[in-house]
C-alpha cells in the first residue's frame, strides 16, 4: 500500500508537472485567469491522463513498439474527445470559456510523456496511481495560480466580489501577471525544497557528530 501512496504522492510534489517538470505550460498559463477555469481544465486533464494510462497499461504488452506513438495518441484523442463532448452538452459555458484547450489536451506534453515513460512500462494499478498523483498535481496548481490571479486581478473570489473594481491590479488578470505568478509559485516551491535539504543535511550531521562523540568516548 504504501508503494502506491508513494507513486502518488510523487506527482503531488515531487515530480509535479507544472513546478518542477515544467511542461504543458501553455495550456496551464492561458485557461488560469478563473479558478473555474482551472478546475475545469485540471479536472478534465485528470480524467484523460487516468483512463489513457489504464488502458495503456492494461494493453502494453499488446502494443507494437514501431507504432506505439500512434495508438498511444488514438487512444488519449478518444477520452480528449468524450470530456469535450460533456462539456459541450453539459457545462457549454466552461467549454465555450475553455476555447480551444480542451480538444489540445490530445497534444499535451503531461499526458504523452506519463503514457510513454510510465504506463507503458507499469502495471494499471501503479498506472493509476500515477495518472492520480500527476494529475491532481497539476490540478493544484493550476488552481492555485487561478485563485491568486482571480483574486487580484478581478477582486472575484469564488464569484464574490471581495475587492473593489477600482482597487485590483488588472496586471494579474493578463498574460504577464499569468507568467508572474506561475514564477513566484515555482520560487516558493524551490525554496521550500532547499528547506528540506538543509533540515535533512543538518540532521545527518548531528548524528553523524554523535556517533563520533561516542566512538571517542569509547
Amino acid at each position: 500500500m504504501k508503494k502506491y501512496w508513494n507513486i502518488f504522492v510523487n506527482g503531488l510534489l515531487k515530480e509535479n508537472p507544472l513546478l518542477v517538470i515544467m511542461i504543458g505550460l501553455c495550456s496551464s498559463l492561458a485557461v488560469t485567469t478563473k479558478v473555474a477555469n482551472g478546475l475545469g481544465m485540471g479536472l478534465a486533464m485528470t480524467f484523460v491522463l487516468l483512463m489513457s494510462e489504464i488502458i495503456i497499461s492494461i494493453f502494453r504488452k499488446l502494443i507494437p513498439d514501431s507504432i506505439r506513438i500512434p495508438i498511444f495518441i488514438i487512444v488519449i484523442a478518444s477520452f480528449t474527445t468524450i470530456v469535450d463532448l460533456l462539456m459541450q452538452a453539459y457545462l457549454p459555458s466552461l467549454s465555450e470559456a475553455m476555447g480551444v484547450f480542451i480538444p489540445l489536451i490530445v497534444v499535451n506534453c503531461i499526458i504523452m510523456g506519463r503514457v510513454e515513460s510510465y504506463a507503458s512500462k507499469h502495471g494499471p494499478l501503479e498506472s493509476a496511481c500515477d495518472a492520480l498523483g500527476m494529475g491532481f498535481g497539476y490540478l493544484w496548481v493550476l488552481c492555485g495560480i487561478s485563485l491568486v490571479r482571480e483574486l487580484l486581478g478581478s477582486g472575484v473570489f469564488f464569484g464574490i466580489q471581495v475587492i473593489p473594481e477600482d482597487s485590483v491590479i488588472t496586471f494579474f488578470a493578463r498574460a504577464p501577471g499569468g507568467f508572474f505568478v506561475f514564477g513566484m509559485f515555482i520560487a516558493v516551491t524551490k525554496a521550500l525544497k532547499n528547506v528540506r535539504a538543509n533540515r535533512a543535511l543538518a540532521q545527518k550531521s548531528k548524528k553523524s557528530v554523535a556517533q563520533n562523540n561516542g566512538e571517542a568516548a569509547k
